[in-house]
C-alpha cells in the first residue's frame, strides 16, 4: 500500500476512535456511574450499543496500530510501538468483558463493581498506551509541536495510572489528573489524525520517510 493509504488509513481510524469512545464514556459509562440500576433497565439498548463501541475502538486501535507500523517501518522504533500499542488493544479487549453482565444485574453495587472492573483494566491498558505515544512521537520527530503534546500525553497517561495504585487519597486529585491527561491527549492525538488526514505519508513521492536522528 502507499503511504499516502496508509497516513489516511490511520487517521480515518482515530476520528472513528474519538467519536466511538466519546459515546461509549459519556452517553454509557457516565450514566452507569450516576444511575446504575435506572441505566440497565430503562436503556438496555444503549449499554447494548456503548459495549459495541468499546468493541469497535479496540478493531481500529488494531488497525491503527498496523497502519502506522506500515508507514513507518523503516524507523527502527517502529516495531516497539506497534507492540505497546497492541499491548493496550488487547488489555482493553479483555476488559470489555466485564460489562455485558451488568445487563443482567438488578443492584446498584454490583453493576458498580463491573464497571470498576472494567476501568481498572483500561487503565492498566492506558500505561502501555502512554510508551506507545511516547515512542510514536520519537518516530515521527515533525510536526514538533505534535510530538510534544504526544509525549506529554504519554507521560500523563502513565502518571495517572501510577497514581490511581500509589496515591491512597487519589480522588481528591482526580480532576487535576484528569485535565492534565484531558489537554495533551485530545490536542496531540486529534492533531496527529488530522496531520495524518492532510500531510501523512505525502513525502518523497508518497513514501514517507521520518528522521532517524
Amino acid at each position: 500500500m502507499r503511504a499516502r493509504t496508509l497516513a489516511l488509513t490511520a487517521g480515518a481510524s482515530y476520528i472513528v476512535i474519538f467519536f466511538a469512545a466519546i459515546f461509549a464514556n459519556f452517553l454509557v459509562l457516565e450514566n452507569l456511574g450516576q444511575d446504575p440500576v435506572g441505566t440497565v433497565q430503562n436503556a438496555s439498548g444503549l449499554v447494548r450499543w456503548g459495549i459495541l463501541a468499546f468493541l469497535v475502538t479496540v478493531v481500529f486501535d488494531v488497525v491503527v496500530a498496523w497502519a502506522l507500523y506500515e508507514l513507518f517501518k523503516t524507523h527502527p522504533l517502529s516495531g516497539l510501538s506497534t507492540l505497546f500499542r497492541m499491548m493496550h488493544a488487547a488489555i482493553m479487549g479483555v476488559g470489555v468483558f466485564a460489562l455485558p453482565a451488568v445487563l443482567s444485574m438488578d443492584s446498584a453495587e454490583a453493576i458498580l463493581g463491573q464497571v470498576e472492573v472494567f476501568n481498572t483494566i483500561w487503565l492498566i491498558g492506558l500505561f502501555f498506551f502512554g510508551i506507545h505515544l511516547i515512542i510514536l512521537a520519537r518516530i515521527l520527530g515533525r510536526p514538533q509541536w505534535i510530538a510534544g503534546f504526544l509525549v506529554a500525553a504519554g507521560v500523563m497517561y502513565m502518571a495517572d495510572t501510577a497514581a490511581h495504585f500509589l496515591l491512597p487519597d487519589y480522588d481528591r486529585y482526580a480532576e487535576v489528573f484528569l485535565a492534565l491527561v484531558a489537554v495533551p491527549s485530545i490536542l496531540g492525538e486529534m492533531a496527529l489524525a488530522v496531520w495524518l488526514l492532510v500531510k501523512g505519508g505525502r513525502n518523497q513521492g508518497g513514501a514517507l520517510r521520518p528522521p532517524i536522528d
